[in-house]
């Protein structure tokens, strides 16, 4: 391959967009943002392109699905102006974000598990404030303070003012009792019960965990086609 990228084969940009399913716009756009060597030029001004111009669009359309267009490109310019260091730095960044999706997904998912037992809204009516922190073993102020946390969402009585706790209030504050009891933050436990709420409960959340864990495994495996692309382009550009 390294004798053929230097063999003196000439592309048109159309040659170059055609083999790549992309217009001749978007093969000039690419070039002016540093996404691949600047193309010579024919004594009439036209412009010309050769097999390393088609291997570093392989490796950016390679990068893009795992890092996005915007560090995919900034990766590309990078090798493209000698920067390689700063190429490895940006494909290490995107790793860590996966690693760190990875970290929060699977937090997320030890919480459900924490939850399982008591993830059912109550069928027996409402509750005020006084007979749920006894239920729940604390202290009414730990219920007014889970409120401005967010964590619970009683509603007032109209007549009388005090908190009224219904079904889905009932099985919050238990949520965030076997949260907090597992050594979760106030600040953690709000979000998790927010996605159970909308989700309309832990069963729906499961499945948007599974499409989330697949999301990830998707990226894990673009990252890898993308890095395998990256050094094909790197050896031909060495």
């Amino acid at each position: 391959m390294a004798q053929d990228l230097q063999s003196g084969i000439q592309l048109r940009p159309v040659d170059l967009a055609r083999g790549h399913g992309l217009s001749t716009q978007a093969v000039r756009n690419y070039e002016e943002a540093g996404i691949l060597p600047a193309a010579g030029r024919t004594l009439h001004g036209y412009r010309t392109y050769t097999p390393l111009h088609a291997r570093a669009l392989d490796a950016f359309l390679a990068l893009v699905p795992g890092h996005g267009h915007r560090t995919a490109t900034s990766i590309m310019r990078a090798v493209n102006e000698g920067a390689v260091e700063e190429a490895f730095r940006l494909v290490d960044e995107s790793h860590a974000q996966l690693l760190d999706d990875r970290r929060t997904l699977r937090a997320v998912e030890n919480a459900l598990r924490d939850l399982a037992p008591v993830t059912e809204v109550p069928a027996s009516g409402e509750s005020f404030i006084g007979p749920l922190a006894q239920e729940l073993g604390i202290k009414p102020a730990t219920l007014r303070a889970w409120e401005r946390a967010g964590l619970v969402r009683p509603r007032r009585d109209p007549l009388t003012g005090y908190r009224v706790y219904d079904g889905a209030a009932v099985r919050d504050a238990r949520l965030a009792r076997q949260l907090r009891r597992g050594g979760y933050l106030l600040e953690q436990i709000a979000p998790l019960l927010t996605q159970v709420r909308s989700a309309g409960g832990l069963e729906p959340l499961e499945a948007a965990l599974l499409t989330w864990r697949e999301r990830l495994a998707s990226r894990g495996r673009a990252l890898l086609a993308g890095a395998a692309e990256l050094e094909a382009y790197l050896r031909a550009h060495d």
